[in-house]
């Protein structure tokens, strides 16, 4: 009997479109072979829409409804308001584009959206009903200080999934995933450095205080997340797919060129990790 596997599609804002690719060659060529499968921010949204079958949705998300000012406004922000709208953004979308709500729920993997608990700063990783699939990706997606709503799923307030935890590789370890893909937003190069404004947090999340502790660990927890993925236990294979270090999108990517290029990148390696799947089978 084959062990467990497992897919984590790591957030990201706009780097999302590199996951975004590679997940659009997956449902092209029917590619399912996973047991669990872990969505983080953005990427619950494209693990989704994986899940669902639908070529192109995320793709129309990021190069459309993200680069329209009712998502992102920088004026809107120092006025006091949300920096991004998430809010708007499932609203429209949800009702926009459809994301293959049957499909996820007849599918045989089991789909975990990961959320970070508001009040204690935990992460939870959470099998959602079809009901409420669109509240619980954008309890993923609520990044702290941009989006200045609650937003409430099962009587908590919670936040972006990679406060707690970007890579829950560990967690699909636990879960007993022996074969775990992680889709990485950004190069093989990279680990998380403290963030600079890490002093001011607890001023600028002062309702959540756990929350500010947590971000201000955040780098270590990352970079611990990728020692796993780099050095798994015995029992364990992790295949990492990263974009390649030519990669050049942000969190708040407009660029319509590079975003594009982007998601070449993600259909290239999407391509590369199926054919390296088939060859191991053999």
């Amino acid at each position: 009997m084959n062990s467990p596997s497992a897919l984590i599609i790591e957030g990201g804002a706009m780097r999302g479109i590199f996951s975004a690719g590679l997940l659009d060659v997956f449902i092209e060529k029917d590619f399912y072979p996973f047991d669990f499968c872990y969505g983080v921010s953005a990427g619950a949204s494209n693990a989704a829409a994986y899940l669902g079958g639908k070529v192109g949705r995320n793709y129309k998300v990021i190069t459309d409804y993200c680069r329209r000012p009712e998502f992102k406004s920088v004026r809107r922000f120092l006025m006091g308001g949300h920096l991004i709208d998430i809010d708007w953004l499932w609203d429209v979308t949800e009702r926009d584009l459809d994301i293959g709500l049957d499909a996820i729920a007849a599918k045989k993997t089991r789909f975990f959206v990961v959320m970070t608990e508001a009040d204690t700063a935990e992460a939870h990783y959470i099998e959602p009903t079809s009901e409420e699939l669109f509240q619980a990706i954008k309890c993923s997606a609520n990044m702290p200080i941009a989006f200045k709503n609650r937003v409430s799923f099962r009587g908590h307030d919670w936040l972006d999934g990679g406060v707690a935890d970007s890579l829950p590789v560990a967690e699909a370890y636990r879960q007993g995933a022996r074969k775990i893909v992680v889709v990485r937003s950004n190069p093989s190069s990279y680990r998380k450095q403290a963030y600079r404004l890490r002093a001011l947090f607890p001023y600028l999340l002062k309702q959540y205080p756990a929350v500010a502790r947590r971000l201000q660990q955040r780098h270590a927890e990352y970079n611990q997340a990728l020692d796993f993925i780099r050095n798994p236990p015995d029992d364990c294979e992790v295949v990492e797919v990263c974009p390649p270090e030519s990669f050049v999108a942000g969190q708040f990517t407009t660029d319509l060129d590079i975003l594009n290029d982007a998601y070449a990148m993600g259909r290239e390696e999407g391509d590369k990790l199926i054919t390296c799947w088939a060859e191991a089978l053999v």
